[in-house]
This record gives structure tokens, C-alpha cells and sequence, in this order.
């Protein structure tokens, strides 16, 4: 079943059960699928490699809205923010933890030679490909630093 599938028949779902917070999360992802589809050049269609950077970017983009809200102490729209974090990050594949992504980018350090922080370029570059879709981009870089760091 493909992603624009899940969101329809969860979208479905959310509207029987009268869930505000899911029918607001999946109708944004519903529309961004849209947009990616009907996007000048696009094909009609986008794969899943597309259907997670997109899922990322809409998670991302709640993440520095919920910062904000949090540092303006408006606690209702931090809340809806979560709640769409929440709703959306289920159809995202598990998140790796610190210690997995450490010991992917060690592999990845001594599979590329990198020496030191001057090589960074060369590690990201295979990570971010490697990771995608499993990290975020600024822990992958955080680690990438420190471990660049020790060599």
C-alpha cells in the first residue's frame, strides 16, 4: 500500500472518530503529497524515497514551530504542533537510535579514510544517503563532528 493510500484510509478513519488533531495532520500531508505530484516537472507520481524527505520536511517544519510556540510560551499552538509531530512521524521509518547512528557513521569514517574535521564533506555526503529517512540530518552532522573530532 503506498503512502497516499495509508493517509487516505487513516483519513478516512480520523473523520468516523472525529479526531481534530490527525484529520489537521493528514489533510497537510494529504496536500503536500499533492503539491509533490502536481509539482512543475514532476512525473504524476513520487516515490518513497520522495514520500519520506517529504514526510521529513513536514516534520521538520513542525519541530521549528514548536520551538518557537515553546519559546513565546503559547502552550495551544505548541500543543498542536505535537500532535501533528506525532500523527505524522508514524508513517516515517523507526528512527535509529544515538548509538546506531554512531556506529554507521565509525563504519562509514573508516570505510571513506576520513582523518579529521577537514573531511567532513566526504562523510556526510555517504551518510546523509545511508541514513536517509532513518536520522536526522542534524544529528547525523553533530556525531559526524564529534567523531571527526577524536581522529
Amino acid at each position: 500500500m503506498s503512502l497516499e493510500q495509508k493517509i487516505m484510509t487513516d483519513l478516512k478513519a480520523a473523520m468516523i472518530a472525529k479526531d481534530e488533531a490527525a484529520l489537521r495532520s493528514l489533510r497537510a500531508v494529504k496536500a503536500a503529497i499533492l503539491l509533490a505530484k502536481t509539482a512543475e516537472g514532476g512525473k504524476g507520481d513520487i516515490s518513497e524515497d520522495e514520500e519520506i524527505k517529504l514526510l521529513q520536511k513536514l516534520v521538520k517544519q513542525r519541530k521549528d514551530s514548536l520551538e518557537i510556540f515553546q519559546q513565546q510560551n503559547r502552550a495551544d499552538l505548541a500543543k498542536k504542533e505535537e500532535e501533528e509531530i506525532a500523527v505524522i512521524s508514524k508513517f516515517l521509518p523507526k528512527q535509529m537510535s544515538q548509538e546506531e547512528i554512531r556506529e554507521e557513521l565509525q563504519a562509514i569514517i573508516s570505510a571513506t579514510g576520513a582523518t579529521g574535521p577537514g573531511d567532513m564533506g566526504k562523510v556526510m555526503g555517504l551518510a546523509s544517503k545511508q541514513l536517509a529517512g532513518k536520522a536526522d540530518g542534524k544529528t547525523i552532522s553533530a556525531l559526524v563532528k564529534e567523531l571527526l573530532a577524536k581522529s
